[in-house]
């Protein structure tokens, strides 16, 4: 298996293909989640150097299983969704970091303040699709950070100082993507 896939402009298919976080509830558990409007690209160059990914997220499709929690997420304690409706990633460098695996820093938009952050991405591979003359490929992507760097400050405490909700959110991208030729 090669390092990249052919060079190329490949779309996410976004039925397979998912981004979720996970973020600490009181100190005792995780609550897992996702986003499941989004778009993006993946421009493959002939070498990492050269390839780029941009990717947009719609902050009313977060979704964590509980509807009072998903529209607390939405409001403006935490993503303010009618004001920011997007989240948005677009990388700046990717380098190769050994068989398969990647540093992609990107510049990640949420609440309108835009950080660098960086991922580690793995290319899982590559192949013909169902499809005739279709090829896919698949990436995972992973990040952490520090919601309060985006402005995602809401501080709600129990009696004893924990906090709610972590500061640190774990991001994680799966996504299949596929290009005509």
């Amino acid at each position: 298996m090669s390092n990249l896939p052919a060079p190329g402009v490949y779309t996410v298919d976004t039925v397979h293909s998912s981004v979720s976080f996970i973020a600490r509830h009181l100190v005792a558990s995780k609550v897992r989640g996702n986003f499941t409007d989004f778009s993006g690209t993946i421009t493959v160059g002939d070498t990492p150097e050269t390839s780029k990914v941009e990717a947009t997220v719609q902050a009313a499709s977060i979704t964590t299983n509980n509807e009072m929690r998903d529209g607390h997420l939405k409001s403006g304690d935490f993503l303010d969704q009618e004001n920011y409706p997007t989240l948005n990633l677009k990388s700046t460098k990717i380098t190769s970091t050994g068989s398969g695996d990647f540093e992609m820093v990107g510049d990640l938009t949420i609440k309108g303040i835009t950080k660098s952050v960086p991922f580690t991405l793995e290319f899982l591979g590559e192949g013909p699709s169902m499809a005739p003359g279709v090829s896919v490929a698949g990436f995972e992507a992973r990040a952490e950070v520090d919601r309060r760097d985006f402005g995602v400050n809401f501080e709600g405490a129990l009696e004893n100082g924990s906090l709610v909700v972590g500061n640190k959110i774990v991001l994680e991208l799966a996504v299949e993507v596929s290009k005509q030729g």
